[in-house]
């Protein structure tokens, strides 16, 4: 068997166990995936030859350890440059290190710029010295559910990939238990825009030693949801040489606030998302420079706080029984207030909300009091109540409307105003008696 045909099987090379060993090519999608292929069953992988994406799943590679593999020759390097595959992903299956140091050097004669696992075990220490100085076209690397040795002391190995991982702009490795990554290999990345480090075990004191100085200095965006996060300060401290950062995601750890905390978020920060923390109040300081601020999903009662440059606000699933005030967000154009305790929009604020783009204030239990009714059907009639308006719009009190979709409330000038109707009345019944005189 070529080294080629091993490359094409993209680490797959399987025995069959009680499933159709063969490839499925979905023309439409141009995506390929292949179960458990034997040496024997090779010739289905021809049908993915015309693939953009192809999938591998299942299986075990130990037995191909000690399979020769040399240099290419010069017509398996055409066949490989031919091929249109961007992205190949491994799912299921055993990885000897060993053999995918040797197997991935080849990758450089491909057009593969996206190279993912999935739910793989990588087995022992691979010799990746082949690989130094060597430059492959994949910009995206995944990780998902994957068990392997601890990072700390294959630095080496980071070293000889060097060349590679220093062009590389995606990483993530999520689900997989990371406790932290060691320093030296943060600065490997040195073009690195997003890292995606999810669903892992990463505390408060594992972010100073990852991003530590000189680690990730390109970093745009970082998400670290769903791990053990807790402090809020710490994590400021822990990504505060990340001096190109946009981009940040902290929700589903369960912060606390700090209220003497002094540390500076990079000033780069755009977008935060701080959704599903616990928070039962706004933590400070926030980056200065926000733009987009998730909140939602907290325990929040207010929010009063000044952002000039924020543009998008979401406050949805909060406590919040009043409507933060636009003014202080001059550049705002969302703001979502779904599901809070807010019972009504007062009127200077129903005027300014009506500049902005997009308001949602849906599954709150509104007052139909002519104030409250008349708020909402005013700021409907601008066109920038967002989505659920008048479905979700219903009346909580009082008993007359409750339950009633606040756009059928009857508004009018005379039930909710009559004073604007009588006093204009009684000043023309003044004037044509003095004109009667």
């Amino acid at each position: 068997m070529s080294v080629a045909v091993l490359l094409l099987l993209g680490l797959g090379l399987l025995e069959a166990e009680g499933r159709r060993n063969r490839c499925f090519f979905n023309r439409t999608q141009e995506y390929c995936v292949c179960y458990n292929l034997s040496e024997e069953t090779i010739d289905t992988i021809i049908q993915c030859l015309p693939a953009t994406v192809v999938e591998f799943q299942g299986g075990d590679l130990e037995k191909y350890i000690a399979f020769p593999i040399g240099d290419l020759d010069s017509s398996a390097i055409e066949i490989l440059d031919s091929l249109i595959i961007h992205k190949i992903i491994i799912g299921n299956v055993l990885v000897p290190e060993i053999l995918l140091a040797r197997v991935l050097k080849f990758f450089s004669h491909t057009h593969v710029q996206e190279l993912a696992f999935e739910s793989c075990i990588f087995q022992g220490t691979g010799d990746w010295r082949d690989m130094d100085g060597q430059k492959l076209p994949i910009l995206s690397l995944s990780f998902h559910n994957v068990t392997s040795a601890p990072l700390t002391g294959q630095e080496q190995a980071f070293s000889s990939l060097s060349r590679w991982l220093g062009t590389l702009e995606e990483l993530a490795v999520t689900g997989s238990h990371i406790t932290s990554l060691p320093c030296a290999i943060g600065r490997v990345f040195r073009a690195l825009r997003s890292l995606d480090l999810a669903q892992n075990s990463l505390g408060d004191g594992s972010l100073s030693p990852t991003f530590c100085q000189g680690a990730f200095p390109q970093l745009q965006e970082l998400s670290l949801h769903h791990n053990n996060l807790r402090s809020y300060h710490s994590v400021c401290k822990g990504v505060e040489l990340l001096l190109e950062l946009q981009h940040l995601d902290l929700s589903h750890n369960e912060l606390m606030a700090d209220p003497s905390s002094s540390c500076q978020w990079p000033a780069s920060l755009r977008h935060f998302n701080l959704s599903n923390t616990g928070l039962d109040e706004v933590p400070t300081p926030l980056p200065p420079n926000l733009e987009v601020l998730d909140m939602s999903h907290n325990h929040l009662h207010a929010a009063d706080t000044s952002l000039s440059s924020l543009k998008k606000l979401f406050l949805d699933q909060n406590l919040l029984q009043a409507v933060p005030s636009v003014r202080n967000y001059p550049m705002l154009d969302t703001l979502h207030l779904d599901n809070n305790s807010i019972s009504e929009l007062p009127r200077d604020e129903v005027k300014l909300l009506g500049r902005l783009q997009d308001v949602a204030v849906a599954d709150n239990p509104f007052s139909c009091s002519c104030s409250g009714a008349g708020g909402l059907q005013a700021l409907a009639a601008t066109g920038h109540l967002g989505q659920g308006w008048p479905r979700d719009y219903r009346c909580h009190s009082p008993a007359q409307y409750q339950g009633w979709p606040v756009a059928q409330v009857p508004v009018s000038v005379l039930r909710c105003d009559p004073a604007a109707v009588v006093a204009p009345i009684c000043v023309i019944l003044a004037l044509l008696g003095l004109a009667g005189a």
